[in-house]
């Protein structure tokens, strides 16, 4: 199979077509994961991902080298995106020369469950409510990873021990059931951050994540990578990914400014958890992913604009009840259905801001997780206050109604 390679009609993008197919689509770039099974041969894959621009896309290449550096879409080791602005009219065999530091574990793509931590009514946590958790979402939300002890988690309002307990638990009960467990460590003290990391990686995670310290800010790009890579040598081989959450922690330093060096800094560096509205910092990131990076966009209602911009998948915390329609969404992005994608994207923004008029905070949104899902995940932790049970069940009727569920 071979890929050829022209510009549409219109001279907005040239395409890069596999031969066996006959999908030119005028305006649309459509890219086709191949793997290259050695220099003088591809196969399909099956992982069709589509991506409109109205600009100009050059990527320089030649037969024997290819430049990753400033290539906006998902890619592994051994997968190459062209992009082309001209019409060669010949075709072409691409392979990929790039290489990568060696680190355990596979590209995070899809949706990610952010996961909510389970309490007793005491208040002290519930291990016994974390197997049915992870069998529910699985079998009933078809979500296959899980990033747990982050914001959704209540992390921060845990103690250290609490955060290994539940850890080593999920990493425990996850395994055979989720592709990949990741575990949030930031802490504000950089120590506790480096103890939670060293557990990580004795339980097994398939990766760990970092929030920037909220309490001491860093003020600059410089200073972010630094207590990063301060955490992140603790636990060299595992997947490393930096949580970007600027409304929270008020550390307003652009994702994208972080990336620049970061590997060099960061070897296990593989990617962002993008818990912010700036598309335009969101897009900058993801045009300087390196090959084996992956870009988790965390604002829920908006990600079908993530996904535009080429987002791998998303972490959020409302695909713990919504994830099947989320996962439908996925599938008719995938597939160019725009429409339809847009239309459950509608549904879900719909759901979020009646729930924001109730008040959605953590508590609102735990409290609907135990109403749809029929878990019992307790109330949350202090400050957060507990959810008036009609909230929840008012919120919950109201996605009954958006999504047909009965």
């Amino acid at each position: 199979m071979k890929i050829k390679e022209g510009k549409n009609l219109f001279n907005c993008v040239t395409l890069y077509v596999i031969t066996t197919r006959n999908w030119i689509i005028p305006d649309v770039c459509i890219v086709f994961c191949l793997s290259f099974t050695n220099q003088n041969s591809i196969s399909h894959k099956g992982c069709g991902h589509l991506t409109r621009s109205r600009e100009r896309v050059r990527q320089q290449t030649s037969e024997s080298n290819i430049n990753h550096d400033h290539n906006p879409h998902p890619v592994s080791s051994k997968v190459q995106y062209v992009l082309d602005s001209h019409w060669q009219g010949k075709e072409r065999v691409v392979t990929d020369q790039s290489t990568m530091t060696q680190c355990a574990g596979k590209k995070l793509t899809g949706l990610v469950a952010a996961t909510f931590t389970p309490f007793t009514s005491q208040g002290e946590v519930n291990l016994s409510e974390i197997g049915p958790y992870i069998d529910y979402l699985k079998e009933k939300q078809g979500v296959n990873s899980i990033f747990v002890n982050g914001t959704t988690g209540e992390g921060m309002s845990l103690s250290v021990d609490e955060r290994k307990l539940l850890a080593e638990d999920w990493c425990r009960k996850a395994k055979g059931k989720m592709e990949q467990v990741i575990v949030h460590v930031g802490c504000t003290s950089l120590k506790d951050s480096q103890e939670l990391a060293r557990h990580a990686v004795g339980i097994g995670a398939d990766g760990i994540a970092v929030i920037a310290p909220s309490f001491f800010k860093p003020r600059s790009a410089e200073s972010v990578r630094a207590y990063l890579q301060t955490v992140a040598d603790v636990a060299p081989n595992v997947p490393f990914y930096y949580y970007h959450l600027p409304a929270l922690t008020g550390v307003n330093v652009p994702a994208s400014d972080l990336l620049e060096g970061i590997e060099t800094l960061i070897p296990s560096f593989r990617g962002v958890k993008f818990s912010g509205s700036n598309l335009m910092d969101l897009g900058q990131c993801i045009s300087r992913i390196q090959p084996h990076w992956s870009i988790l966009y965390g604002v829920d209602e908006q990600l079908l604009a993530a996904l535009a911009l080429g987002a791998h998948g998303a972490v959020g915390s409302t695909y713990n009840y919504l994830g099947s329609h989320m996962n439908k969404l996925l599938s008719e992005f995938d597939s160019g259905n725009l429409v339809q994608a847009r239309n459950l994207q509608f549904k879900m923004q719909e759901l979020i801001n009646h729930a924001v008029k109730v008040g959605f905070d953590v508590g609102v949104n735990k409290q609907l997780m135990n109403e749809v899902s029929g878990l019992q995940l307790g109330p949350p932790r202090l400050p957060i206050l507990p959810c008036p049970q009609s909230h929840a069940i008012a919120i919950k009727q109201k996605y009954q109604h958006l999504f047909s569920v009965h």
